[in-house]
This record gives structure tokens, sequence and C-alpha cells, in this order.
């Protein structure tokens, strides 16, 4: 869901406009892959590092296997 330059992001019924352009310049190339920091990954969903690694862990089939190396 994009438009004109915004992301949509939807938290517990509550949404938020984010810049794509401040999404964009928070992922870096790396070794030819395109990462983001998970500090960064938690300020964008407006919850603490510690507690996005937590969730993480614990929901470890609902992501990617590629998600985080």
């Amino acid at each position: 869901m994009y438009s004109f330059g915004e992301a949509i992001i939807k938290k517990k019924n509550k949404t938020a406009l984010v810049a794509i352009e401040a999404i964009a310049s928070r992922i870096f190339v790396l070794r030819g892959q395109r990462v983001m920091l998970d500090a960064d990954l938690a300020a964008l969903y407006g919850v603490t590092t510690k507690r996005l690694n937590e969730q993480v862990r614990r929901n470890l089939e609902r992501f990617p296997s590629d998600f985080m190396f």
C-alpha cells in the first residue's frame, strides 16, 4: 500500500503514514543484499529493539528464512 511517497503502517488500530524516503534511507546494501538494522526496523514500528528481537525469536515460522542472518 504505497501512495505518493508514503507508506501506511498499521499498529493496534492506529494508522501512521511514513515517508518512503525515511524508510529507504535506512536500507543498506551489504555484500549485495539489502539489509535494515533491527534498531531502525524497531523504530519504524514504534517498539524497542529488544521487543522486536523477542517477537522474531518467538515467531520464527512467521518470518521468511532470509529475514535475518
